[in-house]
Protein backbone atom coordinates (compact mmCIF):
# COMPACT_ATOMS: atom_id res chain seq x y z
CA UNK A 1 0.00 0.00 0.00
CA UNK A 2 2.52 2.54 0.97
CA UNK A 3 1.73 6.13 0.57
CA UNK A 4 -1.76 5.59 -0.52
CA UNK A 5 -2.23 4.08 3.41
CA UNK A 6 -1.83 8.01 4.14
CA UNK A 7 -4.15 9.26 2.22
CA UNK A 8 -7.11 9.35 4.91
CA UNK A 9 -4.90 10.34 7.70
CA UNK A 10 -4.73 14.17 7.16
CA UNK A 11 -8.50 14.40 7.73
CA UNK A 12 -8.83 11.51 10.23
CA UNK A 13 -5.74 12.71 12.49
CA UNK A 14 -7.20 16.37 13.14
CA UNK A 15 -10.52 14.94 13.96
CA UNK A 16 -9.01 12.62 16.69
CA UNK A 17 -6.70 15.38 17.94
CA UNK A 18 -10.13 17.47 17.90
CA UNK A 19 -12.25 15.07 20.22
CA UNK A 20 -9.04 14.41 22.49
CA UNK A 21 -8.80 18.46 23.37
CA UNK A 22 -12.65 18.68 24.24
CA UNK A 23 -12.55 15.62 26.04
CA UNK A 24 -9.79 17.22 28.35
CA UNK A 25 -11.36 20.34 28.15
CA UNK A 26 -9.40 23.16 29.92
CA UNK A 27 -7.19 20.72 32.13
CA UNK A 28 -3.34 20.34 31.06
CA UNK A 29 -2.38 23.72 29.60
CA UNK A 30 0.95 21.75 27.76
CA UNK A 31 -0.79 19.01 26.82
CA UNK A 32 -3.27 20.78 24.76
CA UNK A 33 -0.96 22.46 22.81
CA UNK A 34 1.35 19.96 22.26
CA UNK A 35 -1.77 17.59 20.92
CA UNK A 36 -2.61 20.18 18.69
CA UNK A 37 1.07 20.96 17.49
CA UNK A 38 2.16 17.26 17.01
CA UNK A 39 -1.48 17.26 15.20
CA UNK A 40 -0.56 19.60 12.51
CA UNK A 41 3.24 18.66 12.15
CA UNK A 42 2.27 15.00 11.26
CA UNK A 43 -0.14 16.07 9.13
CA UNK A 44 2.44 18.09 7.49
CA UNK A 45 4.62 15.76 7.56
CA UNK A 46 2.29 12.73 5.79
CA UNK A 47 1.10 15.88 3.26
CA UNK A 48 5.19 16.38 1.80
CA UNK A 49 4.82 12.33 1.79
CA UNK A 50 1.83 11.95 -0.33
CA UNK A 51 3.06 15.13 -2.45
CA UNK A 52 6.36 13.23 -3.72
CA UNK A 53 3.88 9.62 -4.07
CA UNK A 54 1.96 11.70 -6.15
CA UNK A 55 4.14 13.49 -7.95
CA UNK A 56 6.04 10.20 -8.88
CA UNK A 57 3.59 7.14 -8.56
CA UNK A 58 0.28 9.44 -9.91
CA UNK A 59 -2.84 9.56 -8.44
CA UNK A 60 -4.29 7.44 -5.26
CA UNK A 61 -7.31 6.67 -4.24
CA UNK A 62 -8.67 4.71 -1.24
CA UNK A 63 -12.25 3.99 -0.13
CA UNK A 64 -13.55 5.24 3.33
CA UNK A 65 -14.45 2.67 5.66
CA UNK A 66 -12.95 0.09 2.97
CA UNK A 67 -15.95 -0.30 0.70
CA UNK A 68 -14.45 1.05 -2.85
CA UNK A 69 -15.61 3.44 -4.93
CA UNK A 70 -18.45 3.97 -6.49
CA UNK A 71 -20.16 2.21 -3.19
CA UNK A 72 -17.86 4.01 -1.11
CA UNK A 73 -16.67 7.44 -0.47
CA UNK A 74 -13.44 8.12 -2.18
CA UNK A 75 -10.59 10.35 -1.10
CA UNK A 76 -8.27 11.35 -3.78
CA UNK A 77 -4.35 12.53 -3.63
CA UNK A 78 -3.42 14.15 -6.44
CA UNK A 79 -1.12 16.38 -7.68
CA UNK A 80 -3.24 19.41 -7.08
CA UNK A 81 -4.85 18.27 -3.59
CA UNK A 82 -1.68 17.23 -2.19
CA UNK A 83 0.10 20.20 -3.14
CA UNK A 84 -2.30 21.99 -1.63
CA UNK A 85 -2.52 20.05 1.41
CA UNK A 86 1.72 20.81 1.66
CA UNK A 87 0.57 24.56 1.58
CA UNK A 88 -2.38 24.08 3.66
CA UNK A 89 -0.40 22.71 6.41
CA UNK A 90 2.19 24.63 6.78
CA UNK A 91 -0.05 27.59 7.31
CA UNK A 92 -1.95 25.92 9.86
CA UNK A 93 0.90 25.08 11.87
CA UNK A 94 2.59 28.55 11.67
CA UNK A 95 -1.31 29.85 12.57
CA UNK A 96 -1.06 27.56 15.38
CA UNK A 97 2.03 28.74 17.00
CA UNK A 98 0.83 32.18 16.30
CA UNK A 99 -2.09 31.55 18.22
CA UNK A 100 -0.72 29.27 20.94
CA UNK A 101 1.77 31.72 22.14
CA UNK A 102 -0.74 34.76 22.14
CA UNK A 103 -3.11 32.65 24.16
CA UNK A 104 0.18 31.83 26.62
CA UNK A 105 1.15 35.21 26.61
CA UNK A 106 -2.36 37.37 27.47
CA UNK A 107 -2.92 34.07 30.01
CA UNK A 108 -6.31 32.86 28.07
CA UNK A 109 -5.24 29.97 28.71
CA UNK A 110 -8.84 28.18 29.38
CA UNK A 111 -11.45 29.42 26.44
CA UNK A 112 -9.03 29.57 23.57
CA UNK A 113 -7.23 25.65 24.28
CA UNK A 114 -11.25 24.26 25.10
CA UNK A 115 -12.89 26.38 22.77
CA UNK A 116 -11.08 27.72 19.80
CA UNK A 117 -8.21 24.93 19.17
CA UNK A 118 -10.91 22.09 18.70
CA UNK A 119 -12.73 24.21 16.19
CA UNK A 120 -9.64 24.98 14.66
CA UNK A 121 -8.78 21.71 14.42
CA UNK A 122 -12.15 20.51 12.99
CA UNK A 123 -11.85 23.29 10.33
CA UNK A 124 -8.17 21.98 9.63
CA UNK A 125 -9.86 18.61 9.01
CA UNK A 126 -12.96 20.03 6.51
CA UNK A 127 -10.05 21.61 4.62
CA UNK A 128 -8.01 18.78 4.40
CA UNK A 129 -11.36 16.88 3.21
CA UNK A 130 -12.46 19.24 0.50
CA UNK A 131 -9.17 18.84 -0.89
CA UNK A 132 -9.05 15.07 -0.69
CA UNK A 133 -12.78 14.21 -1.65
CA UNK A 134 -13.23 12.75 -4.98
CA UNK A 135 -17.04 13.11 -4.01
CA UNK A 136 -19.68 15.44 -4.74
CA UNK A 137 -21.52 14.55 -1.19
CA UNK A 138 -18.35 14.57 0.87
CA UNK A 139 -17.39 17.82 -0.69
CA UNK A 140 -20.20 19.14 0.94
CA UNK A 141 -19.83 17.81 3.90
CA UNK A 142 -15.83 19.00 4.19
CA UNK A 143 -17.89 22.64 3.16
CA UNK A 144 -19.82 21.64 6.02
CA UNK A 145 -17.17 21.21 8.60
CA UNK A 146 -15.37 24.31 7.77
CA UNK A 147 -18.93 26.38 8.46
CA UNK A 148 -19.47 25.15 11.89
CA UNK A 149 -15.65 24.91 12.87
CA UNK A 150 -15.25 28.63 11.04
CA UNK A 151 -18.10 30.13 12.59
CA UNK A 152 -16.87 29.05 16.17
CA UNK A 153 -13.60 31.05 15.28
CA UNK A 154 -14.88 33.95 13.84
CA UNK A 155 -17.20 34.50 16.41
CA UNK A 156 -14.94 33.75 19.30
CA UNK A 157 -15.29 36.30 22.11
CA UNK A 158 -18.99 37.22 21.60
CA UNK A 159 -18.67 40.74 20.97
CA UNK A 160 -21.54 42.26 19.11
CA UNK A 161 -19.22 42.91 16.10
CA UNK A 162 -18.34 39.14 16.10
CA UNK A 163 -21.61 37.89 16.58
CA UNK A 164 -23.21 40.25 13.40
CA UNK A 165 -20.60 39.21 11.28
CA UNK A 166 -21.09 35.44 12.35
CA UNK A 167 -24.44 35.39 11.49
CA UNK A 168 -24.21 37.02 8.13
CA UNK A 169 -21.32 34.28 7.51
CA UNK A 170 -23.96 31.57 8.41
CA UNK A 171 -26.67 32.78 6.37
CA UNK A 172 -24.42 33.16 3.42
CA UNK A 173 -22.75 29.71 4.13
CA UNK A 174 -26.23 28.10 4.70
CA UNK A 175 -27.77 29.33 1.78
CA UNK A 176 -24.58 27.52 -0.46
CA UNK A 177 -25.38 24.81 1.27
CA UNK A 178 -28.95 24.56 0.01
CA UNK A 179 -28.39 25.57 -3.26
CA UNK A 180 -24.88 22.15 -3.30
CA UNK A 181 -27.42 19.79 -1.71
CA UNK A 182 -29.74 20.68 -5.12
CA UNK A 183 -27.02 20.60 -7.19
CA UNK A 184 -25.88 17.33 -6.08
CA UNK A 185 -29.54 16.23 -6.18
CA UNK A 186 -29.74 17.20 -9.72
CA UNK A 187 -26.21 15.55 -10.61
CA UNK A 188 -27.25 12.35 -8.59
CA UNK A 189 -30.85 12.14 -10.69
CA UNK A 190 -29.18 12.77 -13.89
CA UNK A 191 -26.41 10.25 -13.72
CA UNK A 192 -26.63 7.99 -10.83
CA UNK A 193 -24.09 8.63 -9.02
CA UNK A 194 -21.80 11.20 -7.11
CA UNK A 195 -18.53 9.89 -7.17
CA UNK A 196 -16.66 12.60 -9.22
CA UNK A 197 -14.75 9.94 -11.44
CA UNK A 198 -17.91 8.51 -12.49
CA UNK A 199 -19.44 11.77 -13.25
CA UNK A 200 -16.49 12.64 -15.20
CA UNK A 201 -17.73 9.72 -17.68
CA UNK A 202 -21.15 10.38 -17.19
CA UNK A 203 -22.26 14.16 -17.75
CA UNK A 204 -20.77 14.05 -21.60
CA UNK A 205 -23.64 11.88 -22.40
CA UNK A 206 -26.30 14.14 -20.61
CA UNK A 207 -28.31 16.60 -22.84
CA UNK A 208 -26.58 20.15 -23.20
CA UNK A 209 -29.14 21.82 -21.38
CA UNK A 210 -28.96 19.35 -18.30
CA UNK A 211 -25.35 19.45 -17.90
CA UNK A 212 -25.33 23.24 -18.50
CA UNK A 213 -27.53 23.48 -15.52
CA UNK A 214 -25.46 21.33 -13.28
CA UNK A 215 -22.55 23.09 -14.00
CA UNK A 216 -24.01 26.51 -13.29
CA UNK A 217 -25.49 25.62 -10.12
CA UNK A 218 -22.44 24.40 -8.71
CA UNK A 219 -20.20 26.54 -9.70
CA UNK A 220 -22.79 29.46 -8.24
CA UNK A 221 -22.02 27.43 -5.20
CA UNK A 222 -18.28 27.94 -5.23
CA UNK A 223 -18.45 31.04 -6.21
CA UNK A 224 -19.95 32.49 -2.85
CA UNK A 225 -17.62 29.99 -0.71
CA UNK A 226 -14.42 31.77 -3.03
CA UNK A 227 -16.41 35.52 -2.27
CA UNK A 228 -16.06 35.81 -6.54
CA UNK A 229 -17.55 39.09 -7.49
CA UNK A 230 -20.80 39.33 -7.54
CA UNK A 231 -21.10 37.33 -4.46
CA UNK A 232 -17.81 38.44 -2.42
CA UNK A 233 -19.74 41.82 -0.17
CA UNK A 234 -19.93 39.04 2.80
CA UNK A 235 -16.05 39.03 3.04
CA UNK A 236 -14.46 42.40 3.64
CA UNK A 237 -17.30 42.72 6.61
CA UNK A 238 -17.13 39.19 8.09
CA UNK A 239 -13.18 38.51 8.24
CA UNK A 240 -11.88 41.66 9.86
CA UNK A 241 -13.82 41.26 13.06
CA UNK A 242 -12.33 37.77 14.22
CA UNK A 243 -9.41 36.88 16.43
CA UNK A 244 -5.55 37.49 14.28
CA UNK A 245 -5.42 33.67 14.05
CA UNK A 246 -8.81 33.31 12.88
CA UNK A 247 -8.55 36.01 10.35
CA UNK A 248 -5.36 34.84 9.15
CA UNK A 249 -6.89 30.73 8.57
CA UNK A 250 -9.84 32.66 6.93
CA UNK A 251 -7.94 34.64 4.65
CA UNK A 252 -5.31 31.96 3.94
CA UNK A 253 -7.58 29.05 3.07
CA UNK A 254 -11.36 29.01 3.40
CA UNK A 255 -11.66 31.30 0.17
CA UNK A 256 -9.02 28.98 -1.72
CA UNK A 257 -11.11 25.42 -0.90
CA UNK A 258 -13.88 28.09 -3.18
CA UNK A 259 -11.39 27.99 -5.82
CA UNK A 260 -10.01 24.81 -5.47
CA UNK A 261 -13.23 23.84 -6.21
CA UNK A 262 -13.93 25.49 -9.08
CA UNK A 263 -10.65 24.08 -10.76
CA UNK A 264 -11.77 20.49 -10.11
CA UNK A 265 -15.16 21.45 -11.25
CA UNK A 266 -14.33 22.86 -14.48
CA UNK A 267 -11.53 20.64 -15.08
CA UNK A 268 -12.72 17.06 -14.55
CA UNK A 269 -16.49 17.16 -14.52
CA UNK A 270 -17.13 20.06 -17.41
CA UNK A 271 -13.91 20.69 -19.65
CA UNK A 272 -14.09 23.04 -21.73
CA UNK A 273 -17.24 24.19 -20.75
CA UNK A 274 -19.59 26.87 -22.14
CA UNK A 275 -18.97 29.24 -18.78
CA UNK A 276 -15.02 30.15 -19.31
CA UNK A 277 -16.55 33.42 -21.19
CA UNK A 278 -18.36 33.60 -17.79
CA UNK A 279 -15.63 33.28 -15.25
CA UNK A 280 -13.29 35.45 -17.06
CA UNK A 281 -15.91 38.72 -16.70
CA UNK A 282 -16.46 37.36 -13.07
CA UNK A 283 -12.42 37.03 -12.89
CA UNK A 284 -11.85 41.23 -14.24
CA UNK A 285 -14.55 42.04 -11.52
CA UNK A 286 -13.27 40.64 -9.08
CA UNK A 287 -10.18 41.90 -9.32
CA UNK A 288 -11.09 45.72 -10.45
CA UNK A 289 -14.59 46.19 -7.72
CA UNK A 290 -11.55 44.30 -5.07
CA UNK A 291 -8.46 46.84 -5.84
CA UNK A 292 -10.57 49.78 -5.81
CA UNK A 293 -12.41 48.65 -2.37
CA UNK A 294 -8.57 47.95 -0.90
CA UNK A 295 -7.74 51.68 -2.35
CA UNK A 296 -10.76 53.53 -0.44
CA UNK A 297 -10.08 51.15 3.18
CA UNK A 298 -8.36 53.37 6.38
CA UNK A 299 -8.22 49.87 8.29
CA UNK A 300 -5.34 47.38 7.41
CA UNK A 301 -7.56 44.49 8.18
CA UNK A 302 -10.19 45.82 5.99
CA UNK A 303 -7.73 46.77 3.33
CA UNK A 304 -6.02 43.22 3.27
CA UNK A 305 -9.92 41.71 2.86
CA UNK A 306 -10.10 43.64 -0.20
CA UNK A 307 -7.45 42.67 -1.48
CA UNK A 308 -7.94 38.92 -0.87
CA UNK A 309 -11.14 39.46 -2.82
CA UNK A 310 -9.27 41.26 -5.90
CA UNK A 311 -5.80 38.35 -5.93
CA UNK A 312 -9.28 35.76 -5.51
CA UNK A 313 -9.62 36.95 -9.18
CA UNK A 314 -6.28 36.14 -10.39
CA UNK A 315 -7.10 32.33 -9.98
CA UNK A 316 -10.05 32.58 -11.45
CA UNK A 317 -8.11 34.61 -14.85
CA UNK A 318 -6.01 31.24 -15.32
CA UNK A 319 -9.22 28.69 -15.04
CA UNK A 320 -11.34 30.79 -17.44
CA UNK A 321 -8.33 30.54 -20.10
CA UNK A 322 -8.99 26.76 -20.17
CA UNK A 323 -5.40 26.39 -21.06
CA UNK A 324 -3.04 24.12 -19.64
CA UNK A 325 -0.58 27.17 -19.04
CA UNK A 326 -3.89 29.41 -17.29
CA UNK A 327 -4.19 26.43 -15.17
CA UNK A 328 -0.89 26.05 -14.78
CA UNK A 329 -0.45 30.05 -13.38
CA UNK A 330 -3.84 29.50 -11.70
CA UNK A 331 -2.24 26.94 -9.33
CA UNK A 332 0.67 28.42 -9.03
CA UNK A 333 -1.22 31.54 -7.87
CA UNK A 334 -3.39 29.90 -5.18
CA UNK A 335 0.11 28.39 -3.58
CA UNK A 336 1.57 31.73 -3.59
CA UNK A 337 -1.61 33.76 -2.13
CA UNK A 338 -2.46 30.93 1.21
CA UNK A 339 0.93 31.67 2.14
CA UNK A 340 1.45 35.72 1.62
CA UNK A 341 -2.13 36.21 2.69
CA UNK A 342 -1.97 34.53 5.46
CA UNK A 343 1.56 35.95 6.90
CA UNK A 344 0.02 39.61 6.09
CA UNK A 345 -2.49 39.13 8.37
CA UNK A 346 -0.54 37.15 10.76
CA UNK A 347 1.61 40.71 11.12
CA UNK A 348 -1.21 43.01 10.93
CA UNK A 349 -2.24 41.06 14.34
CA UNK A 350 1.04 42.09 15.32
CA UNK A 351 1.01 45.49 14.90
CA UNK A 352 -2.64 45.48 16.27
CA UNK A 353 -0.80 44.04 19.58
CA UNK A 354 1.59 46.48 19.62
CA UNK A 355 0.02 49.93 18.79
CA UNK A 356 -3.26 49.18 20.13
CA UNK A 357 -5.29 49.82 16.47
CA UNK A 358 -5.20 49.15 13.06
CA UNK A 359 -6.70 52.00 11.85
CA UNK A 360 -4.30 54.23 9.84
CA UNK A 361 -6.43 57.58 11.30
CA UNK A 362 -4.53 56.44 14.18
CA UNK A 363 -1.33 54.49 14.06
CA UNK A 364 1.98 56.49 12.79
CA UNK A 365 5.72 56.59 13.79
CA UNK A 366 6.01 52.54 14.23
CA UNK A 367 9.29 52.43 11.97
CA UNK A 368 10.91 53.40 14.82
CA UNK A 369 9.32 51.73 17.72
CA UNK A 370 8.65 48.18 15.78
CA UNK A 371 11.15 47.80 12.72
CA UNK A 372 10.75 44.52 12.84
CA UNK A 373 7.25 44.49 12.45
CA UNK A 374 7.55 47.09 9.64
CA UNK A 375 10.12 44.42 7.63
CA UNK A 376 7.72 41.46 8.29
CA UNK A 377 4.75 43.87 6.26
CA UNK A 378 6.82 45.14 3.82
CA UNK A 379 8.24 41.99 2.02
CA UNK A 380 4.73 40.28 2.25
CA UNK A 381 3.28 43.16 1.00
CA UNK A 382 5.78 43.48 -1.98
CA UNK A 383 5.15 40.17 -2.74
CA UNK A 384 1.60 40.52 -2.89
CA UNK A 385 1.83 43.65 -4.78
CA UNK A 386 3.84 41.93 -7.62
CA UNK A 387 7.29 43.65 -7.61
CA UNK A 388 9.85 41.61 -9.65
CA UNK A 389 11.34 38.96 -8.99
CA UNK A 390 9.27 37.93 -5.74
CA UNK A 391 6.69 34.39 -6.45
CA UNK A 392 3.29 37.51 -6.69
CA UNK A 393 5.37 38.83 -10.05
CA UNK A 394 6.06 35.39 -11.27
CA UNK A 395 3.06 34.10 -10.66
CA UNK A 396 1.23 37.44 -12.32
CA UNK A 397 3.72 37.09 -15.50
CA UNK A 398 2.38 33.20 -16.02
CA UNK A 399 -0.82 34.57 -16.11
CA UNK A 400 -0.31 37.17 -18.25
CA UNK A 401 1.25 35.27 -21.04
CA UNK A 402 -1.34 32.68 -20.85
CA UNK A 403 -3.74 35.37 -21.52
CA UNK A 404 -1.82 37.23 -24.33
CA UNK A 405 -1.46 33.44 -25.67
CA UNK A 406 -5.03 32.73 -26.00
CA UNK A 407 -5.44 36.12 -27.67
CA UNK A 408 -8.56 37.49 -28.45
CA UNK A 409 -10.53 40.63 -26.94
CA UNK A 410 -11.53 39.21 -23.72
CA UNK A 411 -8.68 37.42 -22.51
CA UNK A 412 -6.54 40.83 -23.59
CA UNK A 413 -9.14 42.74 -21.47
CA UNK A 414 -8.13 40.55 -18.21
CA UNK A 415 -4.73 40.79 -18.81
CA UNK A 416 -4.87 44.45 -18.76
CA UNK A 417 -7.20 44.53 -15.84
CA UNK A 418 -4.64 42.00 -14.23
CA UNK A 419 -1.87 44.66 -14.78
CA UNK A 420 -4.09 47.62 -13.58
CA UNK A 421 -4.92 45.55 -10.59
CA UNK A 422 -1.34 45.02 -9.82
CA UNK A 423 -0.39 48.87 -9.65
CA UNK A 424 -3.81 49.55 -7.48
CA UNK A 425 -2.41 46.77 -4.81
CA UNK A 426 1.18 48.59 -5.04
CA UNK A 427 -0.65 51.45 -4.08
CA UNK A 428 -2.88 50.68 -1.41
CA UNK A 429 -0.10 48.49 0.23
CA UNK A 430 2.86 50.90 0.12
CA UNK A 431 0.24 53.70 1.03
CA UNK A 432 -0.62 51.90 3.71
CA UNK A 433 2.92 51.20 4.81
CA UNK A 434 3.80 54.82 4.43
CA UNK A 435 0.84 56.27 6.77
CA UNK A 436 1.53 53.08 9.60
CA UNK A 437 5.03 53.27 10.17
CA UNK A 438 6.85 55.75 8.10
CA UNK A 439 4.81 58.80 8.82
CA UNK A 440 4.93 60.42 12.05
CA UNK A 441 2.45 59.88 14.42
CA UNK A 442 -1.12 61.76 13.30
CA UNK A 443 -1.55 64.85 15.72
CA UNK A 444 -3.88 65.21 18.27
CA UNK A 445 -3.57 61.02 18.50
CA UNK A 446 -4.76 59.99 22.19
CA UNK A 447 -4.57 57.98 24.31
CA UNK A 448 -8.39 55.85 24.87
CA UNK A 449 -7.28 54.04 28.41
CA UNK A 450 -10.29 52.08 29.75
CA UNK A 451 -12.20 52.27 26.57
CA UNK A 452 -13.20 48.88 24.97
CA UNK A 453 -13.72 49.42 21.31
CA UNK A 454 -16.25 47.01 19.96
CA UNK A 455 -14.19 43.62 18.49
CA UNK A 456 -10.92 44.73 19.98
CA UNK A 457 -8.83 41.90 20.88
CA UNK A 458 -7.85 41.63 24.34
CA UNK A 459 -4.07 41.93 23.70
CA UNK A 460 -4.77 45.07 21.89
CA UNK A 461 -7.05 46.58 24.77
CA UNK A 462 -3.88 45.25 27.03
CA UNK A 463 -2.04 47.67 24.99
CA UNK A 464 -3.40 50.61 25.05
CA UNK A 465 -4.39 50.13 28.79
CA UNK A 466 -0.22 50.26 29.15
CA UNK A 467 0.40 52.73 27.21
CA UNK A 468 2.08 55.97 27.75
CA UNK A 469 2.43 59.15 25.18
CA UNK A 470 5.93 60.21 24.47
CA UNK A 471 5.56 63.19 22.31
CA UNK A 472 2.57 62.32 20.10
CA UNK A 473 3.81 58.53 19.39
CA UNK A 474 2.15 55.94 21.55
CA UNK A 475 4.60 53.68 23.46
CA UNK A 476 2.85 50.27 24.83
CA UNK A 477 4.87 47.71 27.32
CA UNK A 478 2.55 45.11 25.97
CA UNK A 479 4.78 42.35 25.24
CA UNK A 480 5.58 40.36 21.69
CA UNK A 481 6.21 36.97 22.39
CA UNK A 482 9.29 35.47 19.92
CA UNK A 483 6.87 32.71 18.95
CA UNK A 484 4.33 35.02 17.34
CA UNK A 485 7.51 36.94 15.61
CA UNK A 486 8.85 33.46 14.55
CA UNK A 487 5.42 32.22 13.05
CA UNK A 488 4.80 35.34 10.95
CA UNK A 489 8.68 35.52 9.82
CA UNK A 490 8.44 31.97 8.86
CA UNK A 491 5.23 32.18 6.49
CA UNK A 492 6.88 35.73 4.97
CA UNK A 493 10.32 33.70 4.65
CA UNK A 494 7.84 30.51 3.09
CA UNK A 495 6.69 33.04 0.58
CA UNK A 496 10.13 34.24 -0.52
CA UNK A 497 11.36 30.79 -1.14
CA UNK A 498 8.54 30.72 -3.68
CA UNK A 499 10.86 32.72 -5.69
CA UNK A 500 14.02 31.11 -4.89
CA UNK A 501 12.34 27.56 -6.09
CA UNK A 502 10.21 28.93 -9.04
CA UNK A 503 12.00 26.69 -11.12
CA UNK A 504 10.68 23.32 -9.54
CA UNK A 505 7.67 24.97 -8.23
CA UNK A 506 6.31 26.17 -11.68
CA UNK A 507 7.85 22.55 -12.86
CA UNK A 508 5.12 21.05 -10.61
CA UNK A 509 2.29 23.23 -11.63
CA UNK A 510 2.85 22.65 -15.15
CA UNK A 511 2.33 18.95 -14.35
CA UNK A 512 -0.46 19.17 -12.06
CA UNK A 513 -2.10 21.00 -14.82
CA UNK A 514 -1.76 18.78 -17.60
CA UNK A 515 -2.40 15.92 -14.87
CA UNK A 516 -5.91 17.95 -14.31
CA UNK A 517 -6.47 18.13 -18.27
CA UNK A 518 -5.24 14.52 -18.83
CA UNK A 519 -8.58 13.49 -16.38
CA UNK A 520 -7.80 9.87 -17.33
CA UNK A 521 -5.51 9.60 -14.65
CA UNK A 522 -7.61 10.61 -11.91
CA UNK A 523 -10.30 8.71 -13.18
CA UNK A 524 -8.35 5.64 -13.47
CA UNK A 525 -6.84 5.63 -10.04
CA UNK A 526 -10.76 5.54 -8.42
CA UNK A 527 -12.20 3.27 -10.55
CA UNK A 528 -9.85 1.33 -11.50
CA UNK A 529 -11.03 -2.28 -13.17
CA UNK A 530 -14.93 -1.52 -12.14
CA UNK A 531 -14.98 1.58 -14.95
Amino acid sequence: MGAQSLVSVPVVLPLLAAGLKLAIGGRQRRLQAVISLVTLTAVLAVSVILLIAADTGGPMAVGAGGWAPPVGIALVADRLSTLMLVVSSAVTLCVMVYSLAQAYADQEYTAPLAIFHPAYLVTVAGVSDAFLSGDLFNLFVAFEMLLSGSYVLLTFGGTESRIRAGATYVVIGLASSLLFLVGIAVSYGATGTVTMAQLAERFPVLPGYLKLLVELTLLLVFVVKAAIFPLSAWLPDSYPTAPAPATALFAGLLTKVGIYSIIRLEALLFPGGPVSGLLMWAALLTMLVGVFGAVAQTDIKRMLSFTLVSHIGYMVFGVGLSTAAGMAGAVFYVVHHITVQTGLFLVTGLIERRAGTTSLDRLGGLMKLAPVIAVLFFVPAMNLAGIPPMSGFLGKLTLVQAGVAVGGPLPLTLVAGGLVTSLLTLYAVATTWSKAFWRAPPAGMVEQTGTVLEGEEPSAIRARGTAGITGRAIVTSVSMPLPMLGSATALVALGLSYTVLAGPLSALTRRTAAELLAREPYVAAVLGSRR
